[in-house]
């Protein structure tokens, strides 16, 4: 991920249950995308920002020639780490690196991509400032952020229903942080403000998030995101507090979609920017 804040802070066990629910559950559907259009643009070298358990850097490997030098970074370890035990179909470069502050030379990358690590930046401006300074002349960043969380079904109900748990303070990290930076005027004026004199291009693309049952968004959710630093911290008394509100969770989305394999809207924002 892409922020030393709270939001962003991936450890314990959070990294296996991520990548092991959350991943195939959100984030795979896109990763084929933004790695296609990374292809498409026939750089020499890509730098991927927020690469999280690889799940973008894997379909990187797949996609781009061997010649082409892949270096995949993460500002989390543990993230990190668990990325480079699954491993990729070819050798990527794997280090730690903030976003913030980039360890890489002026105009030394052809391609940046960053798949849903945008929306955690402390200060976006200053990030696609430092993505601009790595990228060569009329090189491209390529990301995607989350759309609004109304138009992200299983975010949505968990989100709604974890307010019966906490009503006086209900924990908000999903719409706040994930879903919380899609408008796309402030998007284009943060690239501007960080050095970006082109127009930004956008697309929005809808896909669906399936799972086999109820339980597993409820677990990817509530027990593999940063929304579970919200719940234990509000449970802090209960050792069964997390297990409670993954259950309420899990309700919520069967009363909703039904108790077997269920389907919900996932919808995102692509965006590519020259420098």
């Amino acid at each position: 991920m892409a922020s030393s804040t709270n939001d962003a802070a991936f450890a314990g066990s959070i990294p296996q249950i991520y990548d092991r629910y959350l991943v195939p559950l959100i984030f795979k559907p896109y990763a084929a995308d933004i790695a296609e259009r990374v292809a498409g643009l026939q750089p020499g070298t890509v730098l991927e920002i927020a690469a999280g358990t690889g799940v973008v850097t894997r379909q990187l490997a797949r996609y781009l020639p061997p010649a082409v030098t892949i270096v995949a970074t993460d500002l989390n370890p543990p993230m990190l780490n668990h990325a480079a035990a699954i491993g990729t179909a070819r050798p990527v470069e794997w280090r730690q690196a903030d976003a913030m502050r980039l360890p890489f030379d002026d105009e030394s990358m052809d391609v940046i991509v960053c798949q849903f690590g945008a929306m955690f930046f402390p200060d976006k401006a200053k990030a696609f400032a430092e993505a601009r300074r790595v990228l060569r002349p009329g090189g491209k960043f390529v990301f995607n952020v989350w759309d609004g969380i109304e138009h992200n079904e299983f975010a949505d109900v968990i989100t709604e229903a974890l307010v019966e748990l906490f009503p006086t303070d209900p924990p908000r990290f999903l719409a706040r942080s994930p879903h919380g930076y899609h408008d796309l005027s402030v998007i284009a004026d943060d690239l501007k403000r960080g050095g970006f004199a082109g127009s930004p291009e956008f697309s929005t693309l809808s896909a669906r998030s399936r799972a086999d049952s109820p339980d597993v968004p409820a677990i990817a959710y509530c027990q593999g995101s940063p929304l579970r630093s919200e719940i234990e911290a509000r449970m802090s008394d209960e050792s069964d507090g997390l297990e409670n509100a993954t259950i309420l969770a899990e309700r919520a989305l069967a009363e909703r979609f039904g108790a077997g394999p269920i389907d919900g809207k996932i919808q995102a924002h692509v965006i590519t920017v020259s420098a």
